[in-house]
């Protein structure tokens, strides 16, 4: 008798974490699913032109724009798909932005989508810490397309009139190389 009662207490336990656990993971699924929006950024018709190429950058766009709807578990997959979509961007970035500071916009960018993928797949998910990481991809995608833009227009400003000329003599590989006289 006593070791039925006891099987049965176990099993009751079980169902009440159970029970606890699913409305847990429904109250994160709530907030996650409330504050999940990312902006697609606008970038001026030039800028745009000259990225139209970049394949991985589109790819990873048309991710981010896909919001998961069934499960928490499908947000996990969504955060680990972006994970992997924003990792290409800084090995395939157009010879024209592969420039330091667009790699280092990539790069914090990389580490906030990380962040999130992170903190989904924890075993307990933290939705405190979910919620502001979201403003944050934002942000950091909003200053990547501002650096793209902004190579573009320094692109389109002209040179003056021997400005390349005083570029070329600023160029230290030019410099006619001195021997020292005996």
């Amino acid at each position: 008798m006593f070791i039925t009662f006891s099987c049965q207490d176990d099993t009751a336990k079980r169902q009440a974490e159970q029970v606890k656990d699913a409305k847990k993971k429904e109250a994160v699924f709530a907030t996650v699913n409330k504050s999940w929006y990312f902006s697609e950024p606008i970038l001026n018709p030039l800028t745009q032109s000259q990225i139209d190429n970049w394949s991985e950058w589109r790819l990873f766009l048309t991710e981010l724009k896909q919001k998961p709807k069934s499960s928490i578990g499908a947000f996990q997959k969504k955060a680990k798909t972006l994970s992997q979509k924003v990792a290409v961007l800084n090995t395939t970035i157009p010879s024209k932005f592969a420039l330091p500071e667009i790699k280092s916009r990539i790069s914090a960018l990389t580490s906030k989508v990380r962040t999130l993928d992170l903190f989904l797949n924890l075993d307990d998910i933290p939705a405190e810490k979910i919620v502001p990481i979201i403003p944050e991809i934002n942000a950091e995608l909003a200053a990547l397309c501002r650096q793209m833009e902004e190579i573009v227009r320094k692109e389109q400003i002209p040179m003056e009139e021997g400005e390349s000329d005083m570029i070329r003599m600023l160029d230290t590989s030019r410099a006619i190389k001195s021997t020292p006289k005996i």
